[in-house]
């Protein structure tokens, strides 16, 4: 599940202090400045909390993720198909889940990130292997949680660094 908020402070369990950044033009004084735009979603899956990220719908990426990091259990990575949030497509629903949204829908799609010419993979913002749990590693394979990064990087040097 993933559910669109109305604040980021409905998710502050994830800032430090349980505050807002200041984050010009978009959170000032711990608010949204455009609301149309810029969406909080409490990133949950298995009924639990597990991140916050503001997602910029007009450019169909991610502001930022925020997560508290814990000691890793599980090294781990999941096989897991790329999940969207239905919520920013007009459905009801707060489950993440595999949609394949079209070009017209408030987020990006698996096709952008497959079918480009910049060579670019999906990143990770909060990193699939600083989940402390399967389901925590689970959870972040939203692409409201993913930004291009260039691929020779991404399974590369990037790829090396996490795993050490």
């Amino acid at each position: 599940m993933a559910e669109v908020v109305a604040s980021v402070s409905d998710c502050s369990e994830f800032l430090l202090g349980g505050r807002p950044p200041q984050i010009p033009g978009i959170i000032e004084g711990g608010v949204i400045k455009d609301q149309n735009r810029y969406k909080p979603i409490c990133q949950t899956f298995n009924n639990t909390r597990r991140f916050l990220t503001v997602y910029d719908t007009t450019n169909k990426i991610p502001v930022f993720s925020a997560y508290k990091f814990k000691k890793i259990e599980s090294k781990k990575r999941p096989k897991i198909p790329w999940m969207i949030e239905p919520q920013l497509s007009g459905d009801t629903d707060k489950n993440m889940k595999n949609y394949k949204p079209t070009k017209d829908d408030k987020q990006a799609i698996d096709d952008d990130y497959k079918n480009n010419s910049q060579c670019c993979d999906r990143g990770h913002l909060y990193p699939v292997s600083y989940g402390p749990e399967v389901d925590d590693k689970k959870s972040t394979f939203t692409l409201t949680n993913a930004v291009p990064q260039a691929k020779k990087f991404n399974s590369g040097r990037w790829r090396a660094v996490l795993k050490s």
